[in-house]
């Protein structure tokens, strides 16, 4: 694949990857099973603060940048833009989602918005513009302890979970499941989906001519 090629697959990856989270978000919070932990604190603080939500979940990621200093991750050009983008694009699918109502529908959207996040966020992180201020936390502890990916999203969605039920936010089973497969789901798709580097190529060795 040409050097072109692979940056515009990067782009489309970048922007789809973003757009699908926040649709997989949206389809979460319609399923009204218990939205994902990010999604409780967020939910959480808006219930203290009467805060628009794609405002607050912009701040929130904001303030996770701060725990980058320590884990000594650097932010990317798709760190900035999902800080930037996450939000609208969850009240784009609220707006596009309807309300369900029957339980099958509801299991439905809740199990359809767990897949849909696992892939955005396997499209957004291999197009290599660095990862948003949730999942660069994720990557960044997986980097500086070794510790599987696996581990350390489900140990930080734990957390998280926990403080924003604490602030009152909706936890239900759905959370639960998030906070469990999530971070198996993308241990999977990241590596899949990530965008490979060029390899450059090796200088042709120089025929050794016989003295």
């Amino acid at each position: 694949m040409t050097p072109a090629l692979t940056m515009s697959r990067r782009i489309a990856q970048l922007l789809v990857g973003l757009f699908l989270y926040g649709i997989a978000i949206a389809m979460m919070i319609r399923a009204a099973l218990g939205i994902a932990p990010w999604d409780v604190l967020s939910q959480g603080i808006v219930l203290h603060t009467g805060l628009n939500y794609a405002v607050v979940t912009n701040v929130v990621g904001a303030l996770v940048l701060l725990l980058w200093i320590p884990i000594r991750q650097k932010p990317g050009i798709g760190t900035v833009a999902n800080v930037l983008l996450i939000g609208p694009s969850i009240q784009v699918g609220l707006w596009l989602l309807p309300d369900a109502t029957e339980l099958v529908p509801r299991i439905l959207l809740l199990v359809g918005g767990l897949v849909v996040l696992a892939i955005a966020t396997g499209l957004y992180i291999g197009a290599r513009f660095g990862p948003g201020p949730r999942d660069g936390l994720m990557t960044g502890i997986h980097r500086r302890t070794g510790w599987p990916i696996w581990v350390v999203r489900t140990s930080i969605e734990v957390t998280v979970l926990a403080i924003g039920w604490l602030l009152g936010g909706n936890v239900g089973l759905g959370t639960l499941a998030f906070a469990l497969l999530i971070g198996p789901m993308v241990n999977v798709t990241i590596p899949w989906l990530r965008v490979p580097e060029p390899v450059q190529a090796e200088p042709a060795e120089t025929e050794k001519v016989p003295a």
